[in-house]
């Protein structure tokens, strides 16, 4: 999650790593490149000099723009002390032009990145010049595939109940992924289900993608717990309706009442009682446990959906965003936001802020809580609902983050979501994408839902080379008709839906010719090769060689999932689609 390197990006147009932030650099790529260029003496080895040649091979490095200045701006002249082209071309003996090459990655000072070629087979020794600048052997495009796909699930729902497939993936900026995600799918007894007593049970499903912030922990726990909590607090909702016989079924008041009540009670555990058990407990040792979820925060985006009524309720806590897309009446299709950007650069968050903190004309200020944190809703971040008096006891005891100076009337930042319900008509092949803000940075909500059509038109053309399981759930879903283009409504301008960052250094091209690509079985991996470069290869591969932390200067973490709803076989069975997945995907089914 960008929070404070965001500000400095989009206020000075430079990257710049948050404070704090370590300045050593090792990359150790998963797809055999391994520590290749990393410090070795050999008489052989490549060796950087002042003058980015590559001697030892007798080679030099051509450097071509790829990007100047922050969030890769495209074709701009390199800055001072880049040699530049020419310069190295000139360096380039006659025997190199025989020898092998391989692309790499230069990144100077301010940020800036370059293409360039390495000649000769040896490996590098050095991965800085003498000016500072880093040199990495960049990843190949058959390498950047296999590293976003490393983690790509999909699963095959044969439940019969409205959803007929799953796809998930997540690309770490951060090391270790700061972002995380929990499936869930609950069955219900049909004495839950519905009044007649003759009903089948129905499904509870739940999809959460949680985008932590100043450390993963916050996200792990929402990950173990919060799917949980929401479900009990769903599970007691609808026990106590069925009890009374004037309802029998809980009203829409009371379902999302549950869900609030569920992510409530959660922070609270983590936020307030973990200090109330470490007071008992008096450790330093249950300190470092008991608070690390605290002390670090994390948003929340859970789906909710009811196989008995088909309708979707989302619960968003920050600005992770979910965007339902559909055929509309024209045959084009269309995008609809299903949660609202919540930080305190969106006006109807910074009024309530005001208004529940009177006479406090800096509870937002920059669009940030107190001028410091983002997002206005979120888990944990203890050091803006702790009370000046428990942060400066804990701090003195064991460890705690000094509180703002701003700090009078906390709590500034609750877990509360807002929530919002959408009928699912999986009869016309409804589809939702819910992802972490790294996705919404980069594209627009009609071209998410427009990128998922397209990709949804290559699987229906190549259907007959697909295997069974995709054969089935495509048939289901597509009914035979043709994926159309988007329909541009221009929801992602609108208040509270931030426009992409993107949009400042590449425009709002949406054609499929211009920019984008349909390259992968995975739909969630499709989205996020297309918001990381797209047909731009030499893009997409420096964003994915760059190592943490130093990738934060261009792309935060991602975690895409893709849900397709449709009226598929009723199996009963939750199974792995393995064309569409890493080999050995490291989560399990979730039923």
């Amino acid at each position: 999650m960008r929070r404070a390197a965001v500000q400095l990006i989009r206020s000075t147009r430079r990257p710049a790593l948050r404070k704090g932030a370590r300045r050593q650099f090792s990359f150790t790529p998963s797809n055999g490149l391994g520590q290749r260029y990393l410090s070795r003496q050999r008489t052989s080895t490549a060796l950087l000099s002042s003058s980015m040649q590559f001697r030892g091979t007798v080679g030099a490095l051509v450097a071509g723009a790829v990007a100047s200045t922050a969030y890769y701006w495209y074709r701009g002249a390199p800055p001072a002390g880049v040699t530049t082209a020419a310069d190295q071309v000139r360096s380039v003996t006659t025997d190199a032009q025989a020898e092998t090459t391989r692309r790499a990655l230069v990144v100077d000072q301010v940020g800036s990145l370059y293409t360039g070629t390495i000649t000769g087979d040896a490996p590098l020794s050095k991965d800085t010049d003498d000016y500072g600048r880093k040199v990495l052997e960049m990843l190949t495009p058959e390498q950047a595939t296999a590293k976003l796909r490393k983690t790509e699930e999909s699963w095959i729902v044969g439940r019969g109940q409205g959803v007929v497939r799953y796809d998930v993936v997540q690309i770490p900026s951060n090391d270790p992924i700061e972002d995380d995600h929990a499936e869930k799918i609950i069955e219900v007894p049909h004495n839950m289900a519905a009044t007649d007593k003759g009903a089948s049970s129905t499904d509870w499903m739940f999809w959460g993608v949680f985008d932590g912030h100043s450390g993963w922990v916050t996200s792990a726990k929402l990950r173990q717990t919060l799917i949980s909590f929401v479900a009990r607090e769903l599970n007691t909702t609808y026990k106590s309706a069925l009890e009374d016989p004037a309802l029998h079924f809980p009203s829409p008041e009371a379902i999302d009442k549950a869900i609030k009540t569920g992510f409530v009670r959660l922070d609270n555990e983590i936020v307030h009682e973990s200090v109330k058990k470490l007071k008992k407990a008096q450790s330093k040792v249950a300190a470092a446990e008991l608070l690390a979820p605290a002390l670090s925060g994390s948003c929340a985006l859970l789906s909710f959906y009811d196989s008995r009524s088909k309708l979707l309720r989302v619960a968003c806590t920050g600005d992770s965003r979910a965007v339902l897309g559909r055929r509309g009446s024209n045959g084009k299709w269309t995008a609809t936001p299903l949660s609202e950007d919540q930080t305190g650069g969106t006006t109807s968050e910074a009024e309530r802020l005001r208004k529940e903190h009177p006479g406090e004309p800096n509870v937002v200020r920059n669009g940030r809580i107190l001028g410091g944190l983002e997002p206005s809703r979120a888990f944990g971040d203890a050091s803006y609902k702790w009370s000046a008096e428990t942060t400066q006891e804990l701090k003195k005891s064991y460890f705690a983050r000094t509180a703002s100076p701003l700090l009078k009337t906390p709590p500034y930042v609750t877990a509360e979501p807002i929530i919002t319900t959408t009928k699912v008509e999986p009869e016309k092949g409804d589809f939702v994408v819910m992802a972490t803000d790294g996705l919404w940075e980069m594209l627009t909500n009609e071209e998410v839902v427009g990128l998922v059509g397209s990709w949804l038109d290559a699987q229906k053309g190549a259907n007959g080379t697909q295997n069974a399981q995709s054969q089935s759930w495509l048939k289901g879903w597509m009914g035979g008709q043709n994926t159309l283009p988007v329909e541009d409504k221009n929801s992602s301008k609108q208040d509270g839906q931030r426009a992409p960052i993107r949009q400042q250094q590449w425009g709002t091209k949406t054609s499929l010719n211009e920019r984008f690509v349909v390259e992968d079985k995975n739909a969630a991996t499709h989205l996020v090769r297309n918001a990381l470069g797209g047909k731009d290869q030499d893009q997409l591969s420096a964003l994915l060689t760059l190592p943490s932390p130093f990738s934060r200067r261009y792309r935060d973490d991602l975690t895409v999932e893709v849900i397709f709803f449709g009226e598929g076989p009723a199996t009963g069975n939750v199974i792995l689609n393995k064309e569409a997945s890493a080999p050995e995907p490291e989560a399990k089914a979730k039923l």
